[in-house]
């Protein structure tokens, strides 16, 4: 259980979407304060998640070859599968658009939108960023770790540091971001601007790889311990 919320927390602190979603929120006015609000409620999901499997399972894990376990097995090699089947998709979709001019020369831009994507992000209050947050969260990998979580033992010392390091690493992105705005916001300002400039040219192949990746090693995991 250990290591697959370890890779799981990996691919959600890697994933480029609420990366670029974040620094957007933190350059704003009271970008700080913002984004402390995306973290709790970035946090809020991850913990509630926890708790509810948590709820279900009584804090004990379902024996061997049980039905619930079955389940959560299953469950782990469907999303695997759709991981998958979705990195395809963003290649796919990837290869399909035009390739990007460098000079700019020939192809219109949308006027505006930038601007209107800033300004309504600098409009925004720390609820609407904590909402922010839950759309963004990657839901697919946060299923996998619900049903990984699953085989925890609360009775055991060693589960619930598991289940602490989870919500850290999967927010450790997303905090460090957060601490740089605070000790250095200008040298912030700029690294977290160029972050996502180069986000925006590189997402696509970063999901790709990353559901990629993940998908692989869920599918692989549940299916050995299916079939072990």
């Amino acid at each position: 259980m250990v290591l697959d919320l370890l890779v799981i927390g990996l691919a959600v602190t890697l994933f480029p979407l609420p990366i670029m979603a974040f620094v957007l929120v933190v350059s704003a006015p009271r970008g700080v304060w913002k984004g402390l609000s995306f973290i709790l409620g970035w946090l809020a999901c991850l913990v509630a998640v926890i708790a509810i499997v948590m709820l279900l399972t009584d804090g004990e894990p379902p024996p061997p070859r049980s039905p619930p376990s079955i389940a959560a097995l299953v469950a782990t090699l469907v999303i695997g599968v759709g991981l998958i089947v979705y990195s395809e998709h963003r290649r796919r979709l990837r290869r399909t658009r035009p390739a990007p001019d460098p000079s700019g020369a020939g192809r219109p831009r949308p006027s505006g939108s930038g601007t209107s994507l800033t300004s309504r992000t600098d409009d925004a209050t720390g609820w609407s960023a904590a909402a922010l947050a839950v759309l963004l969260q990657p839901w697919g990998m946060v299923g996998a770790a619900a049903a990984t979580v699953v085989q925890a033992d609360l009775s055991h010392s060693t589960s619930f540091l598991a289940l602490v390091g989870f919500c850290l690493l999967a927010s450790s992105t997303l905090l460090g971001m957060e601490l740089y705005m605070v000790f250095a916001p200008e040298k912030a300002h700029r690294a977290l601007t160029n972050l996502r400039a180069w986000l925006e040219r590189h997402k696509d192949p970063a999901i790709v790889v990353t559901c990629l990746v993940l998908g692989v090693w869920l599918v692989c995991r549940s299916l050995y311990q299916l079939t072990g």
